[in-house]
């Protein structure tokens, strides 16, 4: 068994599994980084299913996530994909250590879906945040789009790269946001990035947030920081029935609320909403 060690904004994970296993990790690459201290440790192997008891399910264009308890009370995840088990990620109480026990269908996918889950609790009481939206940078900063599932997250981002020169992307469906002490925000690249594959091991100063609308129009309205918190809340990956996880993300949520800029955008998957976005930004800094 090969132990890999990995930098995601800021925090270092282990993975330790078969070589073939760390063969097919070709996203992570960008985060390799030396050995030392983790937020959590992961092993991936083969094996039977654990016995558990279903608590709640997330249901998503076939991608299944079942959460449950082991007897012992340890938090289990079931991934499943057009109804077959890819496998069983059981944690630590704490999600410092984790075991993904494959079936050997669909292991990348059984991979990709552990890691995320366990990185997002493990983070989530240290200021820590993995969204879903689409993220670009532009003249030093970076800037998120959120919203629904089928809103134009990525159509957005893409009229940005199109038709803002100077614009790059930095993640399209699975950016980490870290609050620091001193309130500043910074979203980050990850592995993780949906149907674009888009793996950079970047950062910037979070300059915006935009949460995106359809509409037979484009137009552009700020937000108060209860609008703010409200919007937030759906494009954030957390398991929010755990206290001790919905305060961590909550603090993070109220920070980002108060410090970091934030509209709503109603538009056209056209060029001038990205102009019309773009300007806005611009104009309120």
């Amino acid at each position: 068994m090969t132990t890999t060690y990995f930098d995601v904004a800021g925090h270092r994970f282990a993975v330790s599994g078969e070589e073939r296993i760390l063969a097919m990790m070709d996203n992570y690459k960008p985060f390799v980084t030396t050995a030392g201290d983790t937020v959590f440790s992961l092993t991936a192997e083969a094996g039977t299913a654990p016995d558990y008891a279903e608590e709640l399910r997330q249901e998503e264009e076939g991608q299944d996530i079942i959460c449950g308890k082991m007897p012992d009370g340890c938090p289990v995840f079931e991934f499943r994909w057009w109804n077959e088990t890819a496998g069983w990620l059981v944690c630590a109480a704490d999600y410092s250590e984790g075991r993904l026990v494959m079936t050997g269908r669909c292991e990348k996918l059984a991979i990709d879906n552990a890691l995320m889950v366990l990185y997002a609790l493990a983070t989530a009481n240290k200021g820590t945040a993995l969204f879903h939206a689409s993220t670009v940078s532009y003249d030093g900063r970076a800037y998120m789009f959120l919203g629904k599932s089928g809103t134009g997250k990525s159509t957005h981002a893409g009229l940005w790269l199109k038709h803002i020169e100077g614009t790059a992307l930095v993640n399209d469906d699975n950016p980490v946001v870290r609050v620091f002490d001193d309130a500043a925000a910074r979203v980050y690249g990850s592995p993780w990035s949906g149907k674009t594959p888009c793996y950079r091991n970047v950062h910037y100063p979070l300059g915006g947030i935009v949460e995106l609308s359809q509409a037979p129009f484009n137009k552009m309205t700020r937000l108060g920081a209860i609008q703010a918190y409200a919007a937030l809340m759906p494009s954030i990956s957390g398991k929010r029935w755990d206290e001790k996880i919905a305060d961590g993300l909550h603090q993070t949520e109220n920070a980002l609320a108060m410090t970091v800029p934030m509209w709503h955008l109603a538009c056209l998957p056209d060029e001038e909403a990205a102009c019309v976005c773009c300007e806005t930004i611009k104009n309120a800094q």
